[in-house]
C-alpha cells in the first residue's frame, strides 16, 4: 500500500478528497494527516497579505477574528476528525494527529517512523511565504527525504 503523509491546514473539501485520492490511479492508499492549527499572531499579516494578494478583502480583515493559538485546538481537531471521515469514505486508510510545535521536525519523524512514500502539502497559497521558499513544501523538500507534493487546497 502507497503511504502518503497528508499535511493541511484546514478541513479537506469533497474536491480536495477527490484529488488527492486519485492521484495514484487505482493503488491503495493510506494517509497519515497532519493538522497545524492557526498560528500566532506574526502570521496574522503573513495570511492577510495572502487574502489581499488573492483578492478576498473581505477575508482579510476577518483574520483578526479566528482563534489563534490553543483557542485554534478545539476547530483543528474537528477539522482534522471531519477530514479523517471524509478520507474513509472515499476508501482510504487514514489517520491523524494534530501538530502543535515544529510542524517540519514532526512531519520528518512521521515519514521516518511510517516509511511514507510521499509527502502532500494541501494548503492555501501563501504568496509571502512561497516567494520566499518559507512555505511548509519549500522547506520540507529539504528535511524528508522523500518526494514532496504541493497542491493548492479548495473551497467548498
Amino acid at each position: 500500500m502507497f503511504t502518503s503523509v497528508l499535511m493541511i491546514e484546514k478541513p479537506l473539501t469533497s474536491i480536495d478528497v477527490d484529488f488527492v485520492t486519485t492521484l495514484h490511479g487505482d493503488e491503495a492508499v493510506s494517509f497519515i494527516v497532519l493538522m497545524q492549527p492557526r498560528g500566532d499572531q506574526a502570521d496574522l499579516l503573513l495570511r492577510a497579505i495572502d487574502d489581499v494578494a488573492m483578492g478576498e478583502l473581505k477575508e482579510a480583515v476577518r483574520e483578526g477574528d479566528e482563534p489563534e493559538g490553543k483557542e485554534a485546538r478545539k476547530p483543528a481537531e474537528r477539522a482534522l476528525e471531519h477530514s479523517l471521515a471524509v478520507l474513509r469514505a472515499a476508501g482510504s486508510e487514514a489517520v491523524g494527529q494534530i501538530v502543535e510545535d515544529h510542524p517540519l521536525d514532526k512531519l520528518k519523524t512521521v515519514v521516518d517512523e511510517s516509511g511514507a512514500d510521499e509527502v502532500i502539502v494541501l494548503t492555501a497559497p501563501h504568496y509571502v511565504e512561497e516567494f520566499f521558499h518559507r512555505d511548509w513544501a519549500s522547506r520540507a523538500r529539504h528535511k524528508v527525504g522523500v518526494p514532496v507534493l504541493k497542491l493548492f487546497a479548495h473551497s467548498e
